[in-house]
Protein backbone atom coordinates (compact mmCIF):
# COMPACT_ATOMS: atom_id res chain seq x y z
CA UNK A 1 0.00 0.00 0.00
CA UNK A 2 1.05 3.54 -0.61
CA UNK A 3 0.24 4.85 2.57
CA UNK A 4 -1.68 8.01 1.43
CA UNK A 5 -4.89 8.17 3.60
CA UNK A 6 -4.01 9.36 7.13
CA UNK A 7 -6.29 6.31 7.80
CA UNK A 8 -3.81 3.53 8.29
CA UNK A 9 -5.60 0.05 7.80
CA UNK A 10 -2.88 -1.29 10.38
CA UNK A 11 -5.14 0.84 13.30
CA UNK A 12 -7.79 -1.10 12.23
CA UNK A 13 -6.65 -4.78 11.43
CA UNK A 14 -3.70 -6.65 12.64
CA UNK A 15 -1.77 -6.98 9.14
CA UNK A 16 0.90 -9.11 10.33
CA UNK A 17 -1.34 -11.96 10.04
CA UNK A 18 -1.09 -11.46 5.94
CA UNK A 19 1.78 -12.61 4.29
CA UNK A 20 1.52 -10.21 0.93
CA UNK A 21 1.43 -7.22 3.66
CA UNK A 22 4.40 -7.86 5.39
CA UNK A 23 6.13 -8.22 1.53
CA UNK A 24 4.69 -4.63 0.57
CA UNK A 25 5.82 -3.65 4.33
CA UNK A 26 9.30 -4.41 3.80
CA UNK A 27 9.13 -3.04 0.25
CA UNK A 28 10.52 0.67 0.19
CA UNK A 29 9.87 1.78 -3.50
CA UNK A 30 6.46 2.74 -2.63
CA UNK A 31 7.43 6.10 -2.01
CA UNK A 32 9.10 6.41 -5.41
CA UNK A 33 6.12 5.38 -6.98
CA UNK A 34 4.02 7.99 -4.62
CA UNK A 35 6.42 10.68 -6.36
CA UNK A 36 6.03 9.65 -9.81
CA UNK A 37 2.31 9.26 -9.60
CA UNK A 38 2.14 12.82 -8.32
CA UNK A 39 4.29 14.26 -10.93
CA UNK A 40 2.53 12.98 -13.99
CA UNK A 41 -0.70 14.03 -11.73
CA UNK A 42 0.40 17.44 -11.72
CA UNK A 43 2.18 17.31 -15.23
CA UNK A 44 -1.24 16.38 -16.54
CA UNK A 45 -2.78 19.39 -14.60
CA UNK A 46 -0.17 21.95 -16.13
CA UNK A 47 -0.80 20.61 -20.00
CA UNK A 48 -4.61 21.55 -19.74
CA UNK A 49 -3.56 25.01 -19.47
CA UNK A 50 -1.22 25.08 -22.25
CA UNK A 51 -2.47 26.87 -25.16
CA UNK A 52 -4.51 25.18 -28.31
CA UNK A 53 -5.00 26.49 -31.31
CA UNK A 54 -8.46 25.46 -32.75
CA UNK A 55 -8.20 24.52 -36.48
CA UNK A 56 -10.65 23.38 -39.50
CA UNK A 57 -9.44 20.34 -41.12
CA UNK A 58 -10.11 20.02 -44.58
CA UNK A 59 -9.27 17.89 -48.04
CA UNK A 60 -8.95 18.86 -51.41
CA UNK A 61 -6.42 18.85 -54.18
CA UNK A 62 -3.98 20.82 -56.14
CA UNK A 63 -5.85 23.19 -58.88
CA UNK A 64 -5.35 26.14 -60.10
CA UNK A 65 -6.51 30.06 -59.22
CA UNK A 66 -8.32 31.03 -62.57
CA UNK A 67 -10.55 29.30 -64.27
CA UNK A 68 -9.13 29.71 -67.51
CA UNK A 69 -5.74 27.99 -66.63
CA UNK A 70 -7.64 24.44 -65.00
CA UNK A 71 -7.45 21.64 -67.75
CA UNK A 72 -10.07 21.69 -70.41
CA UNK A 73 -11.37 19.63 -73.05
CA UNK A 74 -11.95 20.81 -76.84
CA UNK A 75 -14.79 20.10 -78.04
CA UNK A 76 -15.65 19.62 -81.98
CA UNK A 77 -18.29 22.56 -83.01
CA UNK A 78 -20.06 20.40 -85.83
CA UNK A 79 -20.03 17.24 -86.33
CA UNK A 80 -17.86 15.34 -89.08
CA UNK A 81 -15.54 12.73 -90.06
CA UNK A 82 -11.15 12.48 -88.75
CA UNK A 83 -9.71 13.00 -91.25
CA UNK A 84 -6.17 13.51 -89.96
CA UNK A 85 -4.28 14.20 -86.71
CA UNK A 86 -1.91 16.34 -86.63
CA UNK A 87 -0.62 15.99 -82.63
CA UNK A 88 -0.10 13.14 -80.30
CA UNK A 89 -0.73 12.92 -76.71
CA UNK A 90 1.94 14.92 -74.48
CA UNK A 91 2.58 17.17 -77.62
CA UNK A 92 3.32 20.87 -76.88
CA UNK A 93 0.71 23.42 -78.44
CA UNK A 94 0.44 26.81 -78.77
CA UNK A 95 -2.47 28.80 -79.56
CA UNK A 96 -4.00 28.22 -82.62
CA UNK A 97 -2.20 25.12 -83.57
CA UNK A 98 -4.20 22.34 -85.47
CA UNK A 99 -5.28 19.47 -83.55
CA UNK A 100 -7.21 17.67 -86.01
CA UNK A 101 -9.17 18.14 -89.55
CA UNK A 102 -12.41 16.64 -89.95
CA UNK A 103 -14.72 16.64 -93.02
CA UNK A 104 -18.03 17.01 -93.79
CA UNK A 105 -20.82 14.36 -93.82
CA UNK A 106 -23.98 16.76 -94.10
CA UNK A 107 -25.84 16.33 -97.19
CA UNK A 108 -26.42 19.83 -97.72
CA UNK A 109 -23.06 21.13 -97.14
CA UNK A 110 -21.32 18.30 -99.42
CA UNK A 111 -21.23 21.16 -102.93
CA UNK A 112 -17.70 21.89 -102.95
CA UNK A 113 -19.07 25.40 -104.61
CA UNK A 114 -21.28 26.12 -101.88
CA UNK A 115 -19.52 29.05 -101.04
CA UNK A 116 -19.05 30.14 -104.28
CA UNK A 117 -22.79 29.39 -105.07
CA UNK A 118 -24.21 31.35 -102.15
CA UNK A 119 -22.63 34.16 -103.09
CA UNK A 120 -23.24 34.33 -106.37
CA UNK A 121 -27.38 34.43 -105.18
CA UNK A 122 -26.42 36.74 -103.04
CA UNK A 123 -24.84 39.30 -105.93
CA UNK A 124 -28.30 38.31 -107.57
CA UNK A 125 -30.57 39.48 -104.75
CA UNK A 126 -28.51 42.49 -104.38
CA UNK A 127 -28.78 43.61 -108.21
CA UNK A 128 -32.55 42.64 -107.62
CA UNK A 129 -32.85 45.07 -104.27
CA UNK A 130 -30.93 47.84 -106.72
CA UNK A 131 -33.69 47.07 -109.85
CA UNK A 132 -36.69 47.47 -107.21
CA UNK A 133 -35.02 50.62 -105.69
CA UNK A 134 -34.63 51.93 -109.33
CA UNK A 135 -38.43 51.17 -109.74
CA UNK A 136 -39.55 52.57 -106.69
CA UNK A 137 -37.97 55.81 -107.37
CA UNK A 138 -39.65 55.91 -111.15
CA UNK A 139 -42.85 55.24 -109.46
CA UNK A 140 -42.43 58.17 -107.67
CA UNK A 141 -41.20 60.34 -110.28
CA UNK A 142 -44.35 59.01 -111.85
CA UNK A 143 -46.43 60.24 -109.57
CA UNK A 144 -45.01 63.21 -108.81
CA UNK A 145 -45.30 63.94 -112.62
CA UNK A 146 -49.19 62.94 -112.24
CA UNK A 147 -49.61 65.45 -109.62
CA UNK A 148 -48.34 67.87 -111.54
CA UNK A 149 -50.12 67.12 -114.72
CA UNK A 150 -53.46 66.73 -112.85
CA UNK A 151 -52.87 70.15 -111.48
CA UNK A 152 -52.56 71.73 -114.68
CA UNK A 153 -55.23 69.62 -116.60
CA UNK A 154 -57.48 71.16 -113.19
CA UNK A 155 -56.32 74.54 -113.50
CA UNK A 156 -57.33 74.42 -117.57
CA UNK A 157 -60.85 72.79 -116.71
CA UNK A 158 -61.13 75.14 -113.99
CA UNK A 159 -60.45 78.26 -116.12
CA UNK A 160 -62.74 76.69 -119.19
CA UNK A 161 -65.27 76.37 -116.78
CA UNK A 162 -65.00 79.97 -115.95
CA UNK A 163 -65.23 80.94 -119.17
CA UNK A 164 -68.61 78.54 -119.50
CA UNK A 165 -69.86 80.62 -116.57
CA UNK A 166 -69.06 83.83 -118.35
CA UNK A 167 -70.25 83.02 -121.71
CA UNK A 168 -73.60 81.84 -119.91
CA UNK A 169 -73.69 85.17 -117.97
CA UNK A 170 -73.15 87.30 -121.34
CA UNK A 171 -75.04 85.22 -122.93
CA UNK A 172 -77.89 85.98 -120.55
CA UNK A 173 -77.39 89.34 -120.82
CA UNK A 174 -77.85 89.41 -124.61
CA UNK A 175 -80.71 87.05 -123.98
CA UNK A 176 -82.67 90.15 -121.94
CA UNK A 177 -81.65 92.84 -124.07
CA UNK A 178 -83.67 91.20 -127.13
CA UNK A 179 -85.78 90.50 -125.10
CA UNK A 180 -86.23 94.26 -124.23
CA UNK A 181 -85.63 95.20 -128.19
CA UNK A 182 -88.61 92.86 -128.88
CA UNK A 183 -90.91 94.31 -126.79
CA UNK A 184 -89.70 97.84 -128.12
CA UNK A 185 -89.90 96.42 -131.45
CA UNK A 186 -93.85 95.18 -130.19
CA UNK A 187 -94.67 98.55 -129.38
CA UNK A 188 -93.16 100.38 -132.13
CA UNK A 189 -95.24 98.12 -134.50
CA UNK A 190 -98.66 98.27 -132.65
CA UNK A 191 -98.22 102.28 -132.65
CA UNK A 192 -97.31 102.32 -136.26
CA UNK A 193 -100.60 100.03 -136.59
CA UNK A 194 -102.65 102.71 -134.63
CA UNK A 195 -101.20 105.63 -136.65
CA UNK A 196 -102.16 104.03 -139.98
CA UNK A 197 -105.62 103.05 -138.86
CA UNK A 198 -105.84 106.86 -137.88
CA UNK A 199 -104.22 107.91 -141.24
CA UNK A 200 -101.39 109.30 -140.21
CA UNK A 201 -98.83 106.96 -141.30
CA UNK A 202 -98.68 105.19 -144.38
CA UNK A 203 -98.89 101.26 -144.61
CA UNK A 204 -95.12 100.91 -145.62
CA UNK A 205 -94.15 102.34 -142.46
CA UNK A 206 -96.66 99.72 -140.43
CA UNK A 207 -95.10 96.84 -142.60
CA UNK A 208 -91.11 98.39 -141.63
CA UNK A 209 -92.16 98.00 -138.07
CA UNK A 210 -93.80 94.49 -138.65
CA UNK A 211 -90.50 92.98 -140.24
CA UNK A 212 -88.53 94.64 -137.84
CA UNK A 213 -90.78 93.38 -135.08
CA UNK A 214 -90.43 89.60 -137.09
CA UNK A 215 -86.44 90.19 -137.36
CA UNK A 216 -86.62 90.28 -133.30
CA UNK A 217 -88.77 87.53 -132.96
CA UNK A 218 -86.45 85.09 -134.70
CA UNK A 219 -83.13 87.08 -133.12
CA UNK A 220 -84.69 85.96 -129.76
CA UNK A 221 -84.92 82.62 -131.14
CA UNK A 222 -81.41 82.41 -132.08
CA UNK A 223 -80.20 83.89 -128.13
CA UNK A 224 -82.35 81.57 -126.66
CA UNK A 225 -80.80 78.64 -128.32
CA UNK A 226 -77.32 80.04 -127.90
CA UNK A 227 -78.24 80.53 -124.34
CA UNK A 228 -79.42 76.88 -123.86
CA UNK A 229 -76.04 75.90 -125.66
CA UNK A 230 -73.56 78.45 -123.05
CA UNK A 231 -75.59 76.14 -120.59
CA UNK A 232 -74.99 73.18 -121.98
CA UNK A 233 -71.48 74.32 -122.68
CA UNK A 234 -71.48 74.93 -118.22
CA UNK A 235 -72.68 71.76 -117.61
CA UNK A 236 -70.05 69.91 -119.95
CA UNK A 237 -67.41 72.23 -118.25
CA UNK A 238 -68.36 70.98 -114.80
CA UNK A 239 -68.85 67.13 -115.93
CA UNK A 240 -65.09 67.29 -117.71
CA UNK A 241 -63.54 68.58 -114.55
CA UNK A 242 -64.93 66.18 -111.95
CA UNK A 243 -63.75 63.31 -114.86
CA UNK A 244 -60.22 64.81 -114.91
CA UNK A 245 -60.61 64.53 -110.89
CA UNK A 246 -61.57 61.43 -110.90
CA UNK A 247 -59.43 60.15 -113.48
CA UNK A 248 -56.17 61.98 -112.08
CA UNK A 249 -57.42 59.99 -108.75
CA UNK A 250 -57.05 56.73 -110.41
CA UNK A 251 -53.85 57.29 -111.57
CA UNK A 252 -52.13 58.40 -108.69
CA UNK A 253 -53.91 55.37 -107.00
CA UNK A 254 -52.53 53.04 -109.49
CA UNK A 255 -48.72 54.53 -109.56
CA UNK A 256 -48.97 54.27 -105.54
CA UNK A 257 -50.70 50.67 -105.55
CA UNK A 258 -47.47 49.85 -107.82
CA UNK A 259 -45.44 51.86 -105.62
CA UNK A 260 -46.31 49.99 -102.27
CA UNK A 261 -45.92 46.84 -104.48
CA UNK A 262 -42.39 47.33 -105.44
CA UNK A 263 -41.60 48.63 -102.18
CA UNK A 264 -43.08 45.45 -100.76
CA UNK A 265 -40.84 43.54 -102.94
CA UNK A 266 -37.86 45.27 -102.26
CA UNK A 267 -38.24 44.73 -99.05
CA UNK A 268 -38.67 41.10 -99.25
CA UNK A 269 -35.88 41.04 -101.26
CA UNK A 270 -33.76 43.06 -99.30
CA UNK A 271 -34.68 40.22 -96.35
CA UNK A 272 -33.93 37.37 -98.41
CA UNK A 273 -30.43 39.37 -99.09
CA UNK A 274 -29.80 39.45 -95.51
CA UNK A 275 -30.48 35.55 -95.36
CA UNK A 276 -28.57 34.86 -97.64
CA UNK A 277 -25.50 36.77 -96.66
CA UNK A 278 -26.20 35.66 -92.71
CA UNK A 279 -25.70 31.97 -94.82
CA UNK A 280 -22.66 32.91 -97.08
CA UNK A 281 -21.13 33.72 -93.20
CA UNK A 282 -22.34 30.80 -91.80
CA UNK A 283 -20.64 29.04 -94.43
CA UNK A 284 -17.42 30.63 -94.38
CA UNK A 285 -17.33 30.38 -90.81
CA UNK A 286 -17.91 26.47 -90.87
CA UNK A 287 -15.20 25.95 -93.38
CA UNK A 288 -12.95 26.78 -91.28
CA UNK A 289 -14.75 25.03 -88.55
CA UNK A 290 -12.93 21.69 -90.29
CA UNK A 291 -9.71 22.38 -88.53
CA UNK A 292 -9.71 21.86 -84.89
CA UNK A 293 -7.27 24.67 -83.46
CA UNK A 294 -6.11 24.81 -79.72
CA UNK A 295 -7.68 27.12 -77.76
CA UNK A 296 -4.74 28.16 -75.86
CA UNK A 297 -0.87 27.28 -75.22
CA UNK A 298 -0.58 24.14 -73.45
CA UNK A 299 0.12 20.16 -73.29
CA UNK A 300 -2.45 17.60 -74.96
CA UNK A 301 -2.59 15.43 -72.46
CA UNK A 302 -5.36 12.36 -73.70
CA UNK A 303 -6.85 12.22 -77.15
CA UNK A 304 -10.58 11.73 -76.55
CA UNK A 305 -11.11 10.49 -80.10
CA UNK A 306 -8.65 8.13 -81.89
CA UNK A 307 -8.87 6.45 -85.18
CA UNK A 308 -9.16 7.89 -88.68
CA UNK A 309 -12.38 7.72 -90.79
CA UNK A 310 -14.77 8.12 -87.55
CA UNK A 311 -17.51 10.06 -86.87
CA UNK A 312 -17.91 12.64 -84.12
CA UNK A 313 -21.07 14.23 -83.19
CA UNK A 314 -21.18 18.42 -83.29
CA UNK A 315 -20.15 19.25 -79.50
CA UNK A 316 -17.69 15.75 -78.90
CA UNK A 317 -14.98 16.16 -76.77
CA UNK A 318 -11.75 16.02 -79.15
CA UNK A 319 -8.74 15.91 -77.09
CA UNK A 320 -8.03 17.32 -73.39
CA UNK A 321 -5.07 20.21 -72.93
CA UNK A 322 -3.59 21.59 -69.50
CA UNK A 323 -2.14 25.00 -69.97
CA UNK A 324 1.39 25.30 -70.42
CA UNK A 325 1.21 28.48 -68.10
CA UNK A 326 -1.23 28.77 -64.50
CA UNK A 327 -1.15 29.89 -61.44
CA UNK A 328 -1.42 27.21 -58.41
CA UNK A 329 -4.27 27.03 -55.72
CA UNK A 330 -6.00 24.59 -54.04
CA UNK A 331 -9.24 23.47 -53.92
CA UNK A 332 -10.56 22.02 -50.01
CA UNK A 333 -13.46 21.38 -49.03
CA UNK A 334 -15.37 21.93 -44.97
CA UNK A 335 -18.14 20.10 -43.09
CA UNK A 336 -21.31 22.74 -43.07
CA UNK A 337 -21.02 23.08 -39.54
CA UNK A 338 -17.38 24.78 -39.81
CA UNK A 339 -18.55 26.90 -42.88
CA UNK A 340 -19.89 29.93 -40.96
CA UNK A 341 -16.15 30.23 -38.46
CA UNK A 342 -14.04 30.59 -41.97
CA UNK A 343 -13.78 33.89 -44.02
CA UNK A 344 -12.14 35.58 -46.58
CA UNK A 345 -8.93 36.44 -46.22
CA UNK A 346 -7.85 33.84 -43.35
CA UNK A 347 -4.48 31.96 -42.78
CA UNK A 348 -4.62 28.06 -43.40
CA UNK A 349 -2.11 25.10 -43.43
CA UNK A 350 -1.13 23.11 -46.01
CA UNK A 351 -0.01 20.13 -47.03
CA UNK A 352 0.77 18.47 -49.69
CA UNK A 353 0.80 13.84 -50.56
CA UNK A 354 4.23 13.42 -51.37
CA UNK A 355 5.61 15.77 -49.08
CA UNK A 356 7.28 14.47 -45.77
CA UNK A 357 5.09 16.52 -43.33
CA UNK A 358 4.52 16.39 -39.50
CA UNK A 359 1.29 18.06 -38.47
CA UNK A 360 0.21 18.95 -34.86
CA UNK A 361 -2.79 20.49 -35.19
CA UNK A 362 -3.34 22.30 -32.14
CA UNK A 363 0.79 23.61 -32.25
CA UNK A 364 0.91 24.78 -35.65
CA UNK A 365 4.05 26.65 -35.08
CA UNK A 366 5.76 23.35 -34.67
CA UNK A 367 4.64 21.20 -37.79
CA UNK A 368 6.79 20.40 -40.27
CA UNK A 369 6.31 20.47 -43.87
CA UNK A 370 3.49 22.66 -44.13
CA UNK A 371 2.93 25.61 -46.17
CA UNK A 372 1.16 28.66 -45.91
CA UNK A 373 -1.97 29.32 -48.18
CA UNK A 374 -5.06 32.52 -47.70
CA UNK A 375 -8.50 31.74 -48.30
CA UNK A 376 -9.50 33.77 -51.79
CA UNK A 377 -13.11 32.32 -51.94
CA UNK A 378 -15.70 30.27 -50.31
CA UNK A 379 -18.46 28.86 -52.50
CA UNK A 380 -22.10 29.98 -50.96
CA UNK A 381 -23.61 26.04 -51.97
CA UNK A 382 -22.77 22.91 -50.93
CA UNK A 383 -21.48 20.63 -52.79
CA UNK A 384 -22.08 17.18 -54.05
CA UNK A 385 -19.70 15.79 -51.57
CA UNK A 386 -22.19 17.24 -48.61
CA UNK A 387 -19.27 20.18 -47.90
CA UNK A 388 -18.67 23.80 -48.79
CA UNK A 389 -15.79 23.93 -51.45
CA UNK A 390 -12.98 26.99 -50.81
CA UNK A 391 -10.70 27.98 -52.77
CA UNK A 392 -6.64 28.82 -50.83
CA UNK A 393 -3.84 30.76 -52.99
CA UNK A 394 -0.35 30.86 -51.81
CA UNK A 395 0.52 33.14 -48.81
CA UNK A 396 2.94 35.34 -50.42
CA UNK A 397 4.46 36.15 -46.74
CA UNK A 398 5.22 32.33 -46.34
CA UNK A 399 7.37 30.17 -47.85
CA UNK A 400 6.45 28.89 -51.48
CA UNK A 401 4.67 26.38 -53.01
CA UNK A 402 6.85 22.82 -53.92
CA UNK A 403 7.40 23.53 -58.09
CA UNK A 404 6.80 20.03 -58.86
CA UNK A 405 3.09 20.06 -58.01
CA UNK A 406 0.64 18.58 -60.55
CA UNK A 407 -2.77 19.79 -60.73
CA UNK A 408 -5.04 17.01 -58.73
CA UNK A 409 -2.52 16.11 -56.03
CA UNK A 410 -4.34 15.05 -52.90
CA UNK A 411 -3.84 17.97 -50.28
CA UNK A 412 -4.96 18.41 -46.62
CA UNK A 413 -5.72 21.79 -44.76
CA UNK A 414 -6.11 23.55 -41.86
CA UNK A 415 -7.57 26.80 -40.85
CA UNK A 416 -6.43 28.30 -38.10
CA UNK A 417 -8.90 29.77 -35.28
CA UNK A 418 -8.70 30.89 -31.86
CA UNK A 419 -6.17 29.80 -29.37
CA UNK A 420 -7.68 28.36 -26.15
CA UNK A 421 -6.72 26.21 -23.15
CA UNK A 422 -6.28 22.48 -23.81
CA UNK A 423 -9.09 22.12 -20.90
CA UNK A 424 -11.57 24.24 -22.91
CA UNK A 425 -10.87 22.21 -26.25
CA UNK A 426 -11.61 19.28 -24.69
CA UNK A 427 -14.60 20.43 -22.79
CA UNK A 428 -15.53 21.67 -26.47
CA UNK A 429 -14.90 18.44 -27.68
CA UNK A 430 -16.99 16.17 -25.10
CA UNK A 431 -19.89 18.56 -25.47
CA UNK A 432 -20.32 18.41 -29.23
CA UNK A 433 -19.57 22.48 -29.61
CA UNK A 434 -18.09 24.30 -32.26
CA UNK A 435 -14.64 26.10 -32.42
CA UNK A 436 -15.01 29.89 -31.42
CA UNK A 437 -16.22 31.97 -33.73
CA UNK A 438 -13.10 34.21 -35.00
CA UNK A 439 -12.95 36.71 -37.05
CA UNK A 440 -9.84 38.29 -38.98
CA UNK A 441 -8.62 41.78 -38.29
CA UNK A 442 -9.75 42.74 -42.20
CA UNK A 443 -12.65 41.53 -41.06
CA UNK A 444 -13.17 43.45 -37.93
CA UNK A 445 -12.23 46.59 -39.51
CA UNK A 446 -15.22 46.17 -42.68
CA UNK A 447 -17.36 45.27 -39.87
CA UNK A 448 -16.53 48.96 -38.05
CA UNK A 449 -16.23 51.06 -41.23
CA UNK A 450 -19.99 49.31 -41.84
CA UNK A 451 -21.05 50.53 -38.49
CA UNK A 452 -19.23 53.94 -39.33
CA UNK A 453 -21.27 54.31 -42.46
CA UNK A 454 -24.28 53.15 -40.94
CA UNK A 455 -24.18 56.17 -38.25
Amino acid sequence: MLNISDNRIHNYIDVGRFKSMKIFADNKHYKIIRKVVWGVFIALILVLFLPWTQNISGSGFVTTLKPGQRPQTVHAIIGGRIEKWYVQEGDYVEKGDTILYISETKSEYLDPNLIENTESQVKAKENAVASYMAKVEALGEQIEAIKRERQLKLKQADNKLKQSRLKVESDSMELEAIKTQLSIAETQYQRAFNLNEEGLKPMTYVEEKRVKLQQMQAKIITQENKFLASQNELINSEMELTRLSASYSEKLAKANSDRQTALSTQFDTESNVSKLRSQFANYKLRNGMYYITAPQTGYVNRALQSGLGETVKEGASIVSIMPASFEIAVESYVEPMDYPLINKGEKVRIWFDGWPTIVFSGWPGVSYGTFGGVIVAKENFISANGKYRVLIAPDPSDKPWPKLLSIGAGTQTLALLDTVPIWFEIWRTLNGFPPNFYRTQTGANTKANAEKTNK
